[in-house]
């Protein structure tokens, strides 16, 4: 529809002064004019680019390719948009604006990528901003294209007052697909009605490598995990299955890091990941190629890292041909930020910035993110016969397909009084609580747990991440944080004393965009541990709350930035802390707040019980606290498998026969198995009933699988479906995961569950590299984890 002057003012609102100065709307936009195909919302989205492209100049094609972050500086006053300076600065347009919740561009303002430091926008003034900008792109240029605006939201916008779910890895421990679609559709009406319709996420690599800083980011170590997790999560944020036009609630979802990202050489971010073909094919593409297959995912990152030789951002068999050529992919290769330019600076694959931006167009990279700072030299290479447009074209053309397909042609303003009215409301807090119930893994307990109240008359709570909610990394402000000592001393009001000590202090910062990482002095923290001692005397039991802070775990994305660590045993004086309460002789509870695997062989040997929280968002508090007093059952697992020590990297379940023979003087079991997870009560897992026997390798099979609460607790199980093939051409790991179920039971009560498991779950990669299903012999395995099995015998002929 043509959008007149008088729609555009009352959409505007608060911004209407600034609409009345633009002067004249563009003929386009005019009352009477003709409409042209690009601005007739029920044309096919293809015939609308067509349309639009052949108006266009080869600057203004350009134009959509680039972003503006650093950048936001030239057209602003202050905070505030310029039209002027725009215009001077952007005569063609501006295709992408990054990150229009923060201050970047603005002055006083730090240098910080990906940081979690308060120094965004007020949302009223985000909401001004976007609304200000689209205005000038639809009444001000030549052809009146809105403005593609994106946003950070790993486990939620990224942006003052808005919700902050469970970190993503606390989410896949869940193994609840449903719980991940509902708590991304949340974050997509916070985002969207804002004004935002893309945001950077989710991050679907697996992940094989515990000193990697990012681990929390992912959805763990098993493709199958993170596949339905990643297909949940973007179904979420943009709606179910295949579809053409966005909903007015929903935003387009980005798949990270195409891909190796989550097994660099040495557990360094960006370092080389040595994979061959058949590893990328069996294990890092599946999430990113079903994905694309089952969803309309709008647009896929590359990642920062290379294989065999090439970094992403170059590769084209990568993105070219596998992503777009085998899979189909026709829609948005976003870069990573400054990836482009690290072709030059960082892997010296290109001689200058101009060569690196041949090479991401070329391996059909669309837009460079976060400032465009390679693309922008295009228009110079097109004119200089050194690029061709029919490749700005094509790029160009995808850029467009975005704006439309997400109705930004029709409606590209954000509203203010939405945004406030479903951000952070009580709807999406209780669902951020719901979340952080169903993330929390029990990884031991004695009988400890849970502790009844009516027998405590002191609660001793220690710990550094006791008093202060760790939300992880990328996040931002919620409305309201609930630390696990208020949720205590609020569960115990009235029933018992609840004293409190830091005990240590794990960094000086807890603020995660700060570039040095500040130990404590260790007699600083001795001096802590002394005085927690004093408190945990009179204590009946000590709750003890260790783990990382959002320094000790997080992106190293600079030589000033660091993140990867080489210990993953607990930072500075937490042992000593344990320790030190543990020869007290009272009971411990630890619940550990953390971002990377509790590899913690001290804490683990002698805690009475530990909780695995990982960072359980904003409401986390409260959950924690009615987990450990039996308010709730856990019933997460984990998504990872937890090692002893850096000794046994890289370590999943999903091992080749050869793997894990005995070492000299150690013991090769992990700490934890993926999908290891207690309960308060006891559930029994039958051994897996086949449909039939044997079965074509065109045909598929349903397995039933019967489990019952055998305990006096009502409570969650994940049933796992594991299946082994026992010869093949290639070898196949021990052991592949194919099926889970979370169900709730009452005591007593008995469910039968059922999956279907069709051909590609049989599928492998042969000596030829095709996918086929060879005839053989089969185990299919059920449990609680994925050494508890009890299997059943299939024949594929």
């Amino acid at each position: 529809m043509n959008l007149t002057r008088r729609r555009l003012l009352a959409w505007m609102g608060s911004a209407s002064a600034l609409a009345v100065a633009a002067g004249a709307l563009p003929a386009s936009l005019a009352l009477g004019a003709e409409t042209p195909l690009y601005r007739d919302a029920s044309a096919p989205v293809n015939d609308r680019v067509a349309d639009l492209l052949s108006r266009m100049t080869l600057e203004e094609k350009v134009a959509q390719m680039v972003a503006l972050w650093a950048t936001k500086a030239e057209i602003m006053d202050g905070l505030d948009f310029n039209p002027e300076k725009a215009a001077q600065a952007y005569p063609h347009g501006i295709g992408q604006i990054t990150r229009p919740s923060d201050r970047r561009g603005g002055p006083n303002v730090a240098n910080a990528a990906g940081g979690t430091a308060a120094r965004w926008r007020e949302p009223k003034d985000t909401v001004k901003f976007i609304n200000a900008v689209q205005v000038w792109a639809t009444t001000e240029t030549r052809l009146g294209i809105p403005v593609l605006f994106h946003e950070e939201s790993l486990h939620g916008y990224m942006a003052p007052n808005a919700t902050m779910f469970p970190q993503a890895i606390a989410l896949a421990g869940s193994f609840d697909t449903g719980l991940m679609e509902r708590v991304s559709s949340v974050i997509a009406r916070e985002v969207r009605a804002h004004g935002v319709p893309y945001v950077l996420s989710p991050v679907v690599d697996i992940v094989r490598d515990p000193r990697w800083g990012r681990i929390e980011e992912t959805f763990g170590e098993d493709p199958y995990l993170v596949t339905e997790m990643g297909v949940a999560a973007v179904e979420g944020l943009q709606g179910k299955g295949k579809f053409e036009k966005l909903a007015d609630d929903k935003v387009y979802a980005t798949l990270k890091h195409m891909t190796g990202h989550g097994q660099p050489q040495s557990g360094n971010n960006v370092a080389p990941a040595q994979l061959a073909e058949r590893e990328l094919r069996e294990n890092f593409f599946p999430p990113f190629k079903a994905i694309v297959e089952r969803t309309s995912v709008g647009a896929v990152m590359p990642s920062y890292n290379e294989i065999d030789g090439v970094p992403s951002h170059a590769n084209s068999w990568l993105l070219k041909d596998v992503l777009r050529g085998e899979w189909g992919f026709d829609r948005v290769i976003a870069s990573d930020y400054m990836a482009v330019q690290e072709l030059d600076s960082l892997h010296h694959v290109a001689t200058d910035l101009e060569d690196a931006a041949r090479k991401a167009l070329a391996a059909t990279v669309d837009c460079e993110l976060p400032d465009g700072l390679g693309y922008r030299t295009l228009v110079a290479q097109v004119k200089a016969g050194k690029v061709s447009e029919a490749a700005i074209d094509a790029a160009a053309g995808r850029m467009l397909a975005l704006k439309f397909r997400a109705g930004l042609f029709e409606n590209p303003f954000g509203d203010f009084a939405k945004a406030d009215a479903v951000t952070g409301n009580a709807e999406a807090r209780a669902l951020a609580l719901e979340a952080a119930r169903k993330s929390l893994c029990l990884l031991t307990n004695d009988g400890t747990l849970p502790l009844d109240d009516s027998k405590l008359k002191t609660v001793a709570v220690i710990g550094p991440n006791a008093a202060i909610a760790r939300l992880g990394g990328y996040s931002s402000e919620p409305r309201q944080t609930v630390t696990l000592l208020d949720a205590i001393r609020e569960r115990l009001k009235g029933k018992a004393k609840v004293t409190f000590a830091q005990g240590v202090r794990i960094t000086m910062s807890d603020d995660r965009s700060d570039d040095p990482v500040i130990l404590p002095k260790p007699e600083d923290n001795r001096r802590r541990i002394r005085e927690a001692v004093k408190v945990a005397k009179g204590a009946d039991v000590i709750i003890l709350a260790i783990g990382d802070t959002e320094q000790t775990s997080r992106e190293g994305y600079a030589k000033t930035h660091l993140g990867d660590r080489t210990k993953l045993d607990l930072v500075g004086e937490q042992n000593e802390l344990f320790d030190a309460l543990h020869v007290l002789g009272k009971p411990v509870v630890v619940t550990a707040i953390n971002g990377r695997p509790p590899s913690w062989p001290n804490v683990v040997e002698k805690a009475h019980a530990i909780l695995e929280c990982w960072y359980p968002g904003q409401e986390g508090g409260t959950a924690m606290a009615e987990a450990l007093f039996g308010d709730i059952n856990p019933g997460a697992k984990l998504p990872v498998t937890v090692i002893r020590h850096e000794g046994q990297i890289p370590y999943f379940h999903n091992l080749k026969p050869t793997a894990r023979r005995p070492y000299l003087f150690d013991d090769t079991s992990p700490l934890f198995p993926f999908g290891h997870g207690l309960s308060y009560t006891n559930f029994e897992i039958g051994a897996p009933i086949l449909s039939v026997p044997r079965i074509a390798a065109d045909v598929s099979v349903t397995v039933s699988v019967t489990v019952k609460n055998t305990g006096e607790r009502t409570g969650d199980e994940v049933v796992q479906l594991y299946l082994r093939d026992r010869v093949a051409s290639v070898t196949q790991p021990r052991q592949k995961l194919c099926g889970f179920k979370r169900v709730t039971l009452q005591p007593g009560e008995e469910r039968q569950v059922t999956f279907t498991l069709d051909p590609d779950a049989f599928a492998i990669w042969n000596r030829e590299m095709q996918h086929v299903v060879e005839p053989g012999l089969f185990d299919i395995m059920a449990g609680p984890n994925s050494v508890d099995l009890k299997s059943a015998e299939l024949e594929i002929v």
